[in-house]
């Protein structure tokens, strides 16, 4: 079920790169394990058909101190699954997917729906992530801290590759 009840997160950033570069990095396995994950985490992808109905499976481990002992005091598995279906492709520019959210201790599941939107701009690629809330403010605030710090990462990545 997609949350309705709730207001609606929207990130922005601008990157030095070409779109291709960028959806590049959004939508291949090498490119997704690359910058993916958030701090204190690694990403693993083990299926990843980037079409409308396609699926990305991946396992994401807690790999700091920290994320272990703040995860393991949750009751959160040190692993989960992570499992996006793929709704809107429209390649270089958009990306609608529903992620199912599963993992959280005492909360019915429910799916999360995200849309990203590229745009080439004068400066490099703008990309806006929207992505509906959580099912409370505390877990809506850790989601925008952890697409934030996977958006560091992306960053990083391509100025690495710079």
């Amino acid at each position: 079920m997609i949350r309705v009840d709730r207001p609606n997160v929207t990130l922005e950033r601008t990157f030095r790169a070409s779109i291709e570069e960028v959806w590049e990095l959004w939508t291949t396995r090498e490119g997704i394990e690359a910058w993916w994950a958030p701090d204190g985490h690694r990403l693993t992808v083990r299926e990843l058909d980037v079409r409308p109905g396609g699926e990305f499976v991946g396992e994401m481990t807690a790999t700091s101190p920290g994320q272990v002992e703040w995860q393991t005091r949750a009751g959160i598995p040190l692993t989960t699954i992570q499992r996006i279906v793929y709704t809107e492709v429209e390649p270089p520019h958009r990306l609608r997917y529903r992620n199912l959210i599963d993992f959280v201790p005492g909360v019915e599941e429910y799916e999360l729906e995200s849309l990203i939107e590229f745009e080439e701009t004068s400066s490099g690629v703008r990309v806006v992530v929207t992505f509906s809330a959580l099912h409370n403010d505390e877990w809506s605030r850790l989601a925008r801290l952890g697409y934030e710090s996977q958006l560091g990462h992306l960053e990083a990545v391509l100025e690495s590759r710079r």
